[in-house]
């Protein structure tokens, strides 16, 4: 298929491009939200960076939206309809806020498209009407088994900290802290020193910083610690436990179901997470053998093979109940690679 998308989330389209098709992200000179291509990421060569004014002609089979902005901009650079002219599949990447229970999601009651949750807690809590839903779970390239675990200190994965605030679990930071020091990666962690000094060395933010980097830094520590309060389930928290380390988790929404209590420590209690990341830091072989548990886990429930098939048959699904007669279509390379005029 040549299936047209959005780069949006970098850790969601590390696993999605690295199927069997053609995936054109739209690309602008500017780079911006809405046309940020690669992004400089080792995608494969199948995932190409395409101008806006090249897609319709380059005829996509199905799209896949992840944000309602984006129904916009596919009729503006196609000219089709979502879901009537052109099979659509949107991702809801999120958990509802506000009112959970009763929450709308903002493409409900819209049966020319499907909806793809990324985890069960989403499809349930996300009212979408007569919209049809599918759950497709995160796919996760495997970093390999790395953890090394030689510095007696947690690391902590979260973008924006200050601003996100309770819902990351940014406040458990300093409690978490007593019993390892933290190193915390990720967008605006510098912050955090404004936020916390009288934490200053045992909260030291690191940055933002290249996927490779961070899974060589992640492994150096003894163990990971995952304090979100409400989010769909934390990629960091995924590679972190292929990576092989010990982790400590609060237990809100999917991790219950995402890791298992031998891999550290699942607790909805701060300081069940407090004390098993003493015990780590204590006991590298503790740590050792937990991370092997983790490990395990994640590679038996979010490899990419189950993430990709799970993907092929909901694509499937939808371009089967809209194809249209097939058009001759320019060669993706001659238009987008070599730059020839359509």
């Amino acid at each position: 298929m040549r299936i047209l998308v959005w780069h949006v989330h970098g850790g969601w389209m590390d696993a999605f491009v690295r199927g069997g098709h053609e995936y054109l992200i739209p690309t602008t000179p500017g780079r911006d939200a809405w046309g940020l291509g690669r992004g400089g990421r080792d995608w494969p060569a199948s995932a190409v960076e395409v101008p806006p004014a090249s897609i319709a002609d380059l005829d996509p089979d199905v799209v896949v939206l992840q944000r309602p902005q984006e129904l916009d901009l596919v009729r503006a650079v196609t000219g089709r309809e979502p879901g009537r002219d052109l099979p659509a599949v949107y991702v809801e990447h999120n958990l509802p806020r506000g009112d959970v229970p009763s929450t709308v999601h903002p493409l409900a009651d819209r049966p020319e498209l499907t909806i793809v949750h990324v985890t069960p807690t989403n499809a349930l809590l996300w009212d979408t009407g007569s919209t049809p839903t599918r759950v497709v779970e995160h796919g996760v390239p495997d970093p390999g088994l790395r953890w090394a675990g030689e510095l007696e200190a947690a690391a902590v994965v979260i973008n924006e900290p200050v601003r996100r605030g309770r819902v990351a679990g940014t406040d458990l930071l300093p409690r978490l802290a007593r019993a390892l020091p933290l190193t915390v990666y990720g967008i605006a962690t510098e912050q955090l020193a404004s936020a916390f000094p009288r934490s200053a060395g045992r909260i030291t933010p690191a940055g933002d910083v290249p996927t490779a980097t961070l899974h060589a830094e992640l492994a150096r520590h003894r163990a990971y610690a995952h304090p979100y309060r409400w989010t769909s389930l934390g990629l960091s928290l995924i590679e972190a436990m292929l990576l092989g380390m010990p982790v400590a988790v609060i237990a809100s929404v999917e991790t219950l179901r995402a890791v298992p209590p031998e891999a550290g420590v699942v607790s909805p209690d701060p300081a069940d997470l407090v004390a098993e990341l003493s015990r780590l830091a204590a006991d590298p072989d503790r740590a050792a053998s937990r991370g092997r548990v983790a490990r395990e886990a994640a590679l038996s429930r979010f490899g990419l093979p189950r993430f990709h098939a799970d993907w092929d048959a909901v694509l499937a699904d939808r371009v089967a109940t809209r194809r249209r007669p097939a058009a001759p279509v320019p060669a993706l390379r001659r238009i987008v690679l070599e730059g020839s005029t359509p």
